[in-house]
This record gives C-alpha cells, structure tokens and sequence, in this order.
C-alpha cells in the first residue's frame, strides 16, 4: 500500500501570521511530537530469516524507532488561492495531488525513505499542510491522532503534556507476544506492488448537512422497520446504490461495498483508542446489481449493518489468527472493479487540529491508495454529523452519478466560508 496522505488548508484571513513564523512554530512542535511518537522519527528494517541449513526461509520486518527523523519541506505556490482549492463546481484540482510529498511511495519503501514528511504549501491567501505517514506504522485513527497532538503542541507553544498520550504497547493473539511473525517471502519483488490506475478518473468532493444524513437515516431504518441502522451505513448505501446506477451494471453483476472499520473498541477486553499502530480490517457486503436497485436505500443499509455487526472480537481473532498462519499482502490491484470502497471516517477528529491560527478551512486526501470507485469520507466543517465525501470515477460515471435523482437530492452546497 501507499502511504496515508491527508492534508488541511488553512485561510490566514483571521491571522496574520507571517508564514516564516508558522514554520517555526511547526517544526518546533514537530520534533517535540516525534518524542511522543518515536516511530515515525524511525525506519523499517527487514532481514532474511534462515532454516537449520543456511537456506533462506523467509522475512522479518520491524520497525526501528529512532533519531533518523521525518521531513519537512515547504514550497511556495502563491498562484493559488485558497478559493481555488475550495472550488466546489469543478473537479477536485489536480494541483492538490502537489501538496502532498511522497507520491508513488509504498510502507516497504520507509527502510529508507522517512516513515513521516510533512509539506507547508504556502497559497496567496493561506497555506496547505499535508502529513504523508506510513501505512505500516499506523492506520487511520493514529494519523489522526499524531496531527492532533502536532496541533496541541504548537498551539500551546510546548508547554504541558499530550491530553491523549499515545498507548505504544503492541497487541498480539494471546499466546504469540513473543513469536516473531515470519513473512512467506525471500525477495521484496515476490511482494512489492507499485500500484498506479490507468484508468482516468475525476475526483469530486460532495457535501451532505447535517439535516440530509438524518433523513437518510431515517428514511434507512423506516424501510427496515428497525432504529440500528447508522448514518454512516445509510449514506454508504445511497453512494453504493448511486455509483451502481451511474455504471450501468448487468442487473445481475456482482457488487460489493466494503469498508475500512477500526478493531479498536471491537476486542475484548478493548484496546485503547489511543493505540497507535494499525487495528483496522477490511469487511464487505454484496449484492447483485439488480438486488441493490430493486430494494431500496435500508435494504443496501442492512446488508452493510450486518457486515460491521458480524465483526465482533471473536471474528477479528480467527482472521487474525488465519492470517498469520498464512501471511499475504493486500494489493491495491486486487480491488473490485464494480464495488465501491470506502475510506477514511467521519468520526475521526480532522477540525480540532488547530495550530494556533484557527480551525482549518477544508480536509484533503492525496491520490495514494486510490482507484476507481474509491469514496474517502471527512467530517464536515460545521459539524453536527455533516460529512464531505471525495468520491473517484470515471469521467462518464462521474457525470452520471451528478444527474442521479437519489444522490443529488441528498446533496447539499457547502456552507460558506468567509476568505476575504
């Protein structure tokens, strides 16, 4: 996999921090963050492991926390606006994928290059800060954890501790704390995937308030005579069926939504939600084309409800325990090609990273580990279960997912953002 590239845009219409100032200030609160998060000041490392008789038998990979230290670059685009960036009637801009440092990198390629870099994108009228952070070191939730604690810092000018010090111990299936896992490969080209789309894609960012998602949820749970159903499951089943719509599918063509979900609070006992490392899995549901169309909104929001509800601790321990009996690489390759796949999380806490110049203007995400049919969920700015979701299609799909009776009537206009 690439690496996690999130990034937020700040206006300085509030501020009149000059920009060499609000450098200082991140980079003194960045090396007093590494403290806190040893692992991204480090690098992977994998060696050979070795049989009885010399032969090779397979691979050790770990990480090496130490004072290598991360990246910070800054870059200067003073064409560039922060309305520019915020334009909701075009496609994403692809000058957005340049704020991002790191393209193109994948976890293994952290033996050498930083496991964290940072870029200051300074803007005529504000400036674009972006973390490009090591999939294989953290996931999601420790990303988002890590900026926070960044924002802290720098926002207190280093004084005091970390409201939410990182929990560092590792988590292992009981009985194997001391059993080094041994990857089934000798060679990294046995598993190394450089993934980049050859199909041509358009990136929107589309806004749901508040007051949509509610009667999504609603409308969900009325159709399943039920009150379980999610805002998450009921707004992740109108894109699923949407998309489906908008491609065109055979009615009996297979399709799958699936989804990134945090093991977290899932185990028992729970892990601490300030574990930093990775505790996300992968769940799906599926249906046929036809299915998925004919049924409405909750029947798609249950078939994703019981997805996430049969992922209980004794299901993440037998996969778990599963994969390490058989070790294999996820690849970006393997995606499906009539499925939507969702990433990211509203829930994670993107409008508190606030440096010390106010709440950021707008989320963005890079173009790693992205493809066709890929939907990165955000939070909304104003908050009250608002989400913005980047959704990737082809050009054609895209223009037929904006002519979609269901999709745009949930839809809403972003809400204003005074900049001058």
């Amino acid at each position: 996999m690439h690496y996690i590239q999130n990034g937020l845009l700040f206006s300085n219409h509030r501020s009149s921090l000059p920009a060499d100032d609000a450098v200082r200030r991140l980079k003194t609160a960045l090396s007093i963050a590494l403290l806190h998060f040893p692992p991204l000041a480090g690098r992977l490392v994998s060696e050979i492991a070795y049989d009885d008789e010399g032969q090779p038998a397979g691979m050790h990979a770990f990480v090496v926390c130490g004072d290598r230290g991360a990246e910070f670059t800054r870059v200067v685009a003073k064409h560039i606006t922060v309305a520019d960036v915020l334009s909701p009637s075009d496609d994403e801009p692809s000058f957005v994928e340049a704020f991002f440092p790191l393209n193109g990198v994948v976890n293994y390629d952290g033996r050498s290059l930083p496991l964290l870099a940072v870029q200051f994108t300074e803007l005529a009228d504000g400036f674009f800060l972006a973390c490009s952070f090591n999939h294989a070191v953290g996931d999601g939730a420790a990303y988002w954890h890590f900026f926070n604690s960044w924002a802290e810092i720098a926002r207190n000018a280093g004084a005091g501790g970390l409201s939410r010090p990182p929990a560092h111990d590792r988590w292992f299936i009981d009985g194997r704390e001391n059993t080094p896992l041994k990857l089934p490969y000798t060679h990294p080209d046995e598993f190394i995937e450089r993934f980049a789309t050859t199909v041509l894609c358009h990136e929107k960012v589309f806004h749901f308030s508040p007051g949509s998602i509610a009667h999504l949820k609603a409308k969900a749970n009325r159709e399943c005579g039920t009150d379980s159903i999610s805002s998450f499951q009921a707004i992740s089943s109108l894109v699923w069926r949407s998309i489906t719509r908008a491609r065109d599918l055979p009615l009996q063509k297979k399709t799958s939504c699936s989804l990134a979900i945090n093991n977290r609070q899932r185990l028992r006992p729970p892990l601490s939600p300030d574990y930093f490392g990775n505790s996300v899995d992968i769940i799906e549901a599926t249906a046929t084309a036809g299915e998925l169309l004919a049924r409405g909104l909750g029947w798609g929001a249950r078939l994703i409800h019981k997805a996430v509800a049969d992922h209980t601790d004794r299901a993440v321990r037998e996969a778990m325990t599963a994969w390490m009996a058989g070790p294999a690489m996820y690849k970006l390759s393997g995606h499906d090609m009539c499925g939507v796949k969702m990433g990211s999380s509203p829930r994670f806490d993107v409008y508190r990273c606030d440096f010390g110049w106010g709440k950021p203007a707008a989320v963005r995400s890079g173009r790693a580990n992205k493809y066709e049919g890929k939907v990165t969920f955000h939070p909304g700015r104003e908050g009250g279960g608002s989400m913005d979701l980047e959704i990737r299609l082809e050009p054609e799909c895209m223009k037929a997912l904006q002519c979609d009776e269901e999709f745009t009537s949930a839809v809403c206009p972003p809400p204003e953002l005074e900049i001058n």
